[in-house]
């Protein structure tokens, strides 16, 4: 059934480099990421190490402790705070006698159920591939040696080479066909910036709010929901601001802290959409104790993604239920605000004008009134501050701002030097 909840233990090992507050919220968003994967937290063990046991994460009193409660609550799955080596998996699963999985494997698993996308699907199950292929080895090594002859494997050649061979064929040919999406999204993306598009991206951590400010702010219907990784494919939509220049919004994968290496490289592409932003919505929840991480965790993948030199707008979202010890820690430009909440709303999009006329130039410029489209374009393009209907000479006033690289600001040169229409 496909609703039903699996039990589940969850288990952590905290390390000397690791506080008790940051120990404590790693494992609540374990148990998170557990609800969002439909598994129901029953029990949390955890042990304090100088590091981690090399062939079983967990010392062996602790392994046969967990063996007892195990047998005892009839647990389905046990889910560790970490990434096991492929040992640790293997010596686990055969004392355990019970499902194993590992942090890197949850994120997986949500991200497969969460793609609607074909990239998206694609993404999923190249990492998950990448993740596998290591940790065949030692799970049914028997020997099948079959004859030779046309048409059949090598002699000798176990099923588990088979194996292997049939997934390194797989993500080369996932690859090939994620190499094609690329190319075709670098196309897309190059065309918006021939049309001098101002592109603003969502950015933050996983279930910050960005998809509920993505939908009120664009009456989109991107999946709301409140679980991590609510959103897996990237989404852009037209936003209009007040002055009625028309922007395109794009919202993102939410970042995780120690997201596993084989989903960074798989969603790179997916957050090539961040670097290519003109602006960035740095969206963080201030109802969550460990906000300050969260602001930190995003702002270091930005710099692996060099895009940390990008304007950002940093968004502390769900002041309505703000945390008791919160205290804005961001430098730079700051709102506070609540996703749901349309006055707010509206104070972002002033916002958002105000930090695009800082890169803008101001121009004035009279258009006889025969000139509709233009006057068009310049609600659409420019930041229109003033205009006014000259009766005298049966002209429009135009006052406002753009940007000094669109083609549209020579021909309001052009214009204001006699030679348009």
């Amino acid at each position: 059934m496909e609703n039903a909840r699996e039990k589940v233990i969850v288990v952590g090992c905290q390390l000397p480099e690791m506080d008790d507050f940051r120990f404590e919220n790693s494992m609540e968003e374990l148990v998170s990421l557990t609800d969002t994967a439909n598994g129901e937290v029953i029990l949390r063990v955890t042990q304090k190490r100088d590091k981690p046991d090399s062939s079983t994460y967990l010392g062996k009193g602790k392994v046969e402790e967990l063996r007892n409660l195990i047998e005892e609550l009839e647990v389905d799955v046990v889910i560790f705070n970490s990434e096991l080596t492929p040992s640790q998996l293997r010596n686990l699963s055969n004392q355990l006698q019970t499902k194993i999985i590992d942090r890197t494997q949850l994120i997986l698993d949500i991200f497969a159920r969460r793609a609607k996308s074909r990239e998206g699907k694609l993404q999923v199950e190249l990492a998950q591939l990448e993740y596998l292929l290591p940790r065949l080895v030692g799970q049914g090594t028997e020997l099948s040696r079959l004859g030779g002859g046309i048409g059949t494997r090598g002699p000798g050649e176990t099923k588990l080479e088979t194996d292997r061979r049939h997934i390194r064929n797989r993500i080369n040919e996932i690859k090939n066909q994620l190499s094609v999406i690329v190319e075709h999204r670098k196309r897309y993306r190059s065309n918006r910036k021939k049309k001098n598009t101002y592109q603003i991206a969502l950015i933050g951590y996983t279930n910050a709010g960005k998809s509920t400010l993505f939908n009120r702010l664009t009456d989109a219907a991107s999946y709301e929901e409140n679980k991590l990784f609510a959103t897996l494919d990237p989404l852009t939509r037209k936003l209009v601001l007040h002055s009625g220049f028309t922007v395109l919004l794009s919202d993102t994968v939410g970042f995780i802290e120690d997201l596993p290496t084989t989903l960074v490289a798989a969603f790179r592409s997916t957050l090539e959409e961040v670097a290519e932003a003109d602006l960035l919505l740095h969206v963080i929840d201030a109802s969550n104790p460990d906000y300050d991480q969260h602001e930190k965790t995003v702002n270091k993948i930005l710099k692996e993604l060099h895009a940390e030199e990008i304007p950002q707008l940093v968004l502390y979202n769900k002041m309505d239920r703000v945390h008791n010890d919160f205290v804005p820690t961001a430098d730079g430009k700051v709102l506070q605000i609540s996703a749901l909440n349309l006055a707010d709303r509206e104070r972002l999009k002033r916002k958002i004008e105000e930090m695009m006329i800082e890169e803008m130039v101001q121009y004035e410029v009279n258009l006889p009134s025969t000139s509709g489209k233009l006057l068009a374009r310049l609600k659409e393009e420019t930041i229109l501050r003033e205009l006014k209907f000259l009766e005298s000479d049966e002209t429009y006033q135009c006052k406002g701002y753009i940007f000094a690289h669109s083609p549209l600001y020579g021909e309001i040169k052009k214009q204001n030097d006699g030679d348009g229409e």
